[in-house]
């Protein structure tokens, strides 16, 4: 392989690319600081070159670290133009296609892999557990580096979770729940520590809130996560308002991360503006910081080099692929992510829910007679315009918000492709598939509320303490 760098590189899209690099760079790095042989470091050099000439000739851009290429395709003059038919980032998500996202291309786009049956299946073994419906079912379907957090965990060496939530309303919607099911499910089957920011600070810089305001929502946000059954004992839960104060260990990573990268960096990742606050330039330091254990010396004892895995939507990806970049140069060992799909609104798959539109969603606050009626008159409709072109031609799951939700919360395998098979075939009309979603959230979201009322600011209190948990490190 030494001897023919370039032999797989034209397979590569921009952002292998750039990761390619990226490594090279750090390999070069590395060599130098341990004074390898110079023959050794004029290799790895020469290397480095030949990935960055690739690389420009195929984004036409000079590599610039922490700066990822702008994503480009090729139209059918050969002549390239930004890709504009899904529209992707941690603030919006946009595509014309009733069946939502291209997933597949987004994983090209960002450079991840695909979460595929072997990995699937080599989860299931490590674990000894039957793999979440939410894997089975291709619901969390791209990764960075799960084979190596698999690896540690099968060589018994620990890795920790962390996952997160923007506090920007008082009531959750049952997409927030999401990332938080598959979390649980992870910590359980895996048994390791888990921490979960609240970005109350980032809120307050985006929205037009006080920042009191964002921090009530943080502890209400709170009561609701608590409530998908975490376990105190492992499960560190902070505001950023809070817990920033109060860590040193966590302070010096922000500070350590907002060093190493430019404000030309962010403005490319994230698409910041000189008309933007500061604010807003310095908090993805603050997001990437609860990717190094050392950011928790309470939980950690003060080690630096346990590995973290993060479960999010696809759309927190370029705050991580900074993450990533920035964590060799820090001496910080690099984040795996597993990603999800994005929960669709009731109106359709093009776009992702606002917590502020109450008919969006099914909120974990509404009563069992607002989730009939949200379903009832809101859900998207993959069927035909009549019962008899219905009953002729069969409806489409791939539009219909109300399948859509069940591949999500409805546990029976069988029983799903059992509705699939009826709805396909047109033997099962659209109100009888609303029907079995409406039966299902119901009692889901009725045993949430049950669940929150038990949920005391005392509890709160406990998950929100920094302080050890159930775990010698």
């Amino acid at each position: 392989m030494a001897d023919s760098p370039n032999c797989d590189l034209k397979s590569l899209s921009p952002l292998q690319l750039f990761e390619r690099v990226t490594e090279q760079g750090e390999k070069v790095r590395a060599l130098k600081a341990g004074k390898a042989p110079k023959d050794e470091i004029d290799a790895a050099v020469r290397m480095l070159l030949s990935l960055k000439l690739s690389y420009k000739t195929t984004t036409g851009q000079d590599y610039q670290a922490g700066l990822p290429p702008k994503d480009l395709v090729l139209i059918n003059n050969g002549t390239t133009k930004e890709e504009d038919e899904d529209l992707v980032d941690p603030w919006n998500v946009q595509t014309s296609n009733a069946k939502g996202v291209d997933y597949d291309k987004l994983i090209v786009r960002f450079g991840s892999s695909k979460i595929d049956t072997d990995l699937i299946n080599r989860i299931e073994r490590a674990t000894g557990q039957k793999p979440h419906h939410f894997l089975r079912r291709g619901i969390f379907f791209s990764h960075r580096d799960m084979d190596q957090v698999l690896d540690a965990y099968e060589n018994k060496k620990p890795f920790y979770l962390y996952t997160g939530r923007g506090p920007s309303s008082q009531a959750m919607h049952v997409g927030h729940l999401i990332p938080f099911m598959f979390t649980k499910w992870l910590q359980e089957v895996f048994d390791v520590p888990l921490v979960i920011q609240l970005t109350d600070d980032e809120k307050y810089l985006w929205k037009d809130m006080t920042i009191e305001k964002a921090y009530e929502y943080a502890r209400e946000n709170a009561k609701d996560i608590i409530a998908c059954g975490f376990d105190v004992n492992k499960t560190f839960i902070f505001s950023d308002l809070d817990y920033l104060g109060s860590s040193a260990g966590f302070y010096k990573n922000i500070v350590k991360v907002q060093k190493h990268v430019t404000f030309n960096q962010v403005k490319g990742i994230f698409g910041f503006t000189d008309s933007d606050c500061i604010g807003k330039i310095s908090f993805p330091a603050i997001q990437a910081a609860p990717s190094f254990s050392s950011s928790f010396p309470q939980i950690f004892n003060g080690k630096e080099n346990i590995q973290c895995l993060i479960p999010c939507a696809i759309d927190q990806d370029p705050y991580f692929r900074m993450t990533r970049d920035v964590a060799p140069r820090i001496g910080q060992p690099k984040p795996a992510l597993l990603h999800s799909v994005f929960f669709p609104a009731l109106q359709g798959a093009q776009t992702k829910m606002s917590a502020s539109d109450p008919n969006s969603s099914i909120f974990l606050t509404d009563t069992p007679k607002q989730i009939k009626t949200k379903i009832n008159k809101h859900a998207f409709s993959g069927g035909r315009d009549t019962i008899e072109e219905h009953r002729k031609y069969g409806g489409n799951c791939d539009v219909d918000v109300s399948f859509m939700y069940l591949t999500f919360f409805l546990e029976d395998d069988d029983r799903l492709e059992q509705l699939k098979q009826a709805y396909t075939s047109g033997e099962l009309l659209t109100g009888e598939l609303k029907k079995v979603l409406i039966e299902t959230m119901q009692p889901l979201v009725a045993a949430h509320q049950e669940r929150r009322k038990q949920v005391t600011d005392e509890i709160v209190k406990q998950f929100m303490t920094p302080r050890k948990l159930a775990f010698e490190f």
